[in-house]
């Protein structure tokens, strides 16, 4: 596996210096490396009464040091119940690898929210900015998204996780196949973008990373919920063969436009669906609810998958 060493300066917001208990206040300068192909994973056998925070559940993933100041400079409705933010980012040293989440800090809000990152390094390069999808619930950094969040509020943001996708032009090309479960799409399809942007570069340029096929399945309780829709299917016209995707829905009631027709299947991704794509060559990305992402790993084991194969995020 290849390696990338990233430089990255320390910075503290104005907004946040009244908090800043939650994080650090001296000023670093560190050298980090890390692996281009990485996983994480959240312990299943731990009990307790009380769910952690973002911040005690991810205290062993990586992070960086650098803490930077966002603008949201757009806000869509991508469902009845996640809302879209687009974020202007302040700091030119900011960066992330696809799969990536941050840390996100609220102005008056004590908690700490965490998000997986849903665009590509690649837009925050071109733009400046990066996209999270959140989904409402009570929990306070999301409740205030969905709430209180308005263009040109500001916040601030810290990378993190060790889930991503991030090959080097000398590395070996490799197969991927990206399962999704509800929300769990956000890093995967940070990832699915990132593939498009790496094609679309091969294409343009003859060199750099040379990009295999990606399929993504991608289940939900119906079409109602699949988030992305219209551009994975937009990325499927853009890059045929290259990249596919299989939508399963579990609940489906209502009828199933023409345009999505062709890519759903209702009932469970299964065992049939998988072994089609085991190679040496496959990697595997799971992102979902811990049970489904159990239940597909031991699915992956069961039609031999080698478990370093496998990377994997738990987050609920």
């Amino acid at each position: 596996m290849a390696h990338a060493t990233v430089y990255v300066g320390f910075t503290l917001p104005q907004l946040l210096r009244s908090a800043s208990r939650i994080f650090p206040t001296h000023s670093a300068l560190v050298v980090l490396r890390h692996s281009a192909f990485c996983y994480c994973t959240v312990n299943s056998t731990i009990k307790s009464k009380r769910k952690m925070d973002h911040l005690e559940r991810t205290a062993n993933n990586f992070r960086q040091e650098v803490i930077s100041q966002a603008k949201v400079c757009g806000i869509t409705n991508e469902s009845e119940t996640v809302k879209r933010l687009r974020l202007a980012v302040a700091n030119k040293d900011f960066a992330f690898k696809a799969g990536q989440w941050v840390d996100f800090f609220i102005p008056g809000v004590p908690v700490v929210g965490g998000f997986s990152i849903c665009s590509s390094p690649g837009l925050l390069e071109r733009e400046g900015v990066l996209e999270l999808a959140v989904k409402h619930t009570v929990h306070p950094p999301a409740y205030w998204i969905h709430t209180e969040c308005t263009l040109d509020s500001e916040v601030a943001l810290r990378v993190g996780g060790d889930f991503f996708f991030d090959p080097q032009p000398g590395d070996s090309p490799v197969e991927l196949v990206l399962i999704a479960g509800g929300v769990g799409i956000n890093p995967l399809f940070s990832i699915l973008l990132h593939i498009a942007d790496l094609h679309g570069y091969q294409e343009g340029k003859g060199n750099g990373y040379k990009m295999g096929t990606v399929k993504l399945y991608y289940s939900a309780k119906n079409t109602s919920e699949l988030l992305f829709k219209k551009n994975i299917l937009g990325l499927m016209n853009a890059f045929p063969g290259k990249i596919t995707c299989r939508f399963h829905v579990t609940q489906q009631r209502s009828w199933i436009c023409n345009e999505l027709q062709p890519h759903v299947t209702e009932g469970r991704i299964s065992e049939k669906d998988l072994e089609k794509h085991v190679s040496k060559d496959t990697l595997w990305y799971i992102c979902g609810p811990p049970p489904m992402i159990e239940s597909i790993s031991k699915l992956l084991a069961n039609i031999g998958v080698p478990s370093n194969c496998v990377f994997f995020e738990k987050w609920w």
